[in-house]
């Protein structure tokens, strides 16, 4: 089951929103506008579904979400799903998908992260789908800083393609803008400087592996199950290993440490040749931290670890394609990530 990459997005390809979790609330429907209308002006047509409500944790009926998302991902018509962002429950989904006739149908990228991880990763382990692990459609009428790819880039690009990111040197470290009263903001506020960080030992890193990851929070719920079986992928998809990436919605460092060492024991960082894991807006503990978390329980892994990457929900975004070829370096002199979709 070799890796399976949508056909690249082309001017008049529709994009599909749905919400697969959580919806939009009204006094945020503003914001929602502006970011259709940002993918509209890059020429493709925008299909808004019906499970988009937002007044509670989630948009609709587990069967209706599922069933809407399906729609959208068996048409052929459509070229991308997008959510406006991920959520709390999207892994109610998982048995009522249809997962053969995802396999079957033409690939149709899938985008986002958070809540989303529960549905795109299971898609590229269960299908070979390439997912695109990246900025949602409420984030992407931000302007990416110098070094950094919209979501938007990487699904125009062809099979093939090969692009390097390179991290900007700053971040966000405090809440996200109001959109109700600034619908319109386009311009990140990157106001604390900050660079990728080894966590295992001092020296350079150079590793290779077919990238594949989510949000630990999301995912770890899915160990045992078949939706979060790496290995295997592994084994048939990725002989020469993994580049596994993590990142943290906002847990503190003591939840973090267990479901990372349950992630573990689970086997998701079997192959892995080196482990990158993402800027955490989480707290730590009055014995614990982020990084000693993550230390704790991936350093038996004997392999290098590199945080404070910009792959989660710490603005600003660098989109990663689930099942896509990666190379990660990292010297004095360099911090880069290098895909190639093929």
């Amino acid at each position: 089951m070799p890796i399976r990459y949508p056909q690249p997005l082309r001017p008049g390809d529709r994009v599909g929103v749905t919400s697969p979790s959580t919806g939009v609330p009204e006094e945020l429907r503003a914001r929602l506008e502006v970011a259709v209308a940002d993918v509209e002006a890059r020429g493709y047509e925008v299909v808004t579904g019906a499970c988009m409500d937002g007044s509670g944790h989630v948009s609709a009926p587990a069967a209706e979400r599922a069933r809407e998302l399906m729609s959208m991902m068996t048409d052929p018509a459509v070229r991308a799903v997008v959510p406006p962002w991920g959520g709390e429950t999207a892994i109610d989904l998982l048995p009522l998908l249809d997962w053969d006739a995802l396999r079957e149908a033409e690939p149709t990228w899938l985008v986002g992260y958070s809540d989303m991880s529960t549905v795109m990763t299971p898609l590229t382990l269960l299908t070979g789908t390439a997912t695109l692990h990246g900025n949602n459609l409420m984030d992407t009428p931000y302007r990416p800083p110098e070094g950094l790819l919209s979501w938007l880039d990487i699904a125009a690009a062809p099979r093939g393609h090969r692009f390097t990111q390179t991290p900007p040197g700053r971040h966000r470290a405090s809440g996200r803008d109001d959109w109700a009263a600034r619908p319109g903001v386009r311009d990140l506020t990157l106001d604390t400087p900050g660079r990728w960080t080894r966590l295992d030992a001092d020296g350079d890193v150079e590793a290779e592996g077919r990238l594949i990851g989510g949000c630990i929070e999301t995912l770890s719920n899915l160990t045992g199950s078949p939706y979060l079986d790496v290995s295997a992928f592994a084994r048939a998809e990725a002989p020469e290993g993994l580049l596994v990436y993590v990142e943290a919605g906002g847990d503190d460092a003591l939840e973090i440490c267990r479901n990372l060492h349950g992630m573990r024991l689970a086997g998701v960082f079997d192959h892995a040749n080196a482990v990158l894991v993402g800027r955490s807006p989480g707290p730590g503990t009055p014995s614990l931290t982020q990084h000693e978390a993550v230390l704790e329980a991936l350093g038996p892994l004997g392999v290098p670890i590199v945080a404070d990457v910009e792959c989660g929900h710490v603005p600003p975004y660098l989109p990663l394609v689930n099942g896509a070829r990666g190379r990660l370096v990292l010297t004095p002199e360099r911090a880069e990530v290098t895909q190639t979709l093929d």
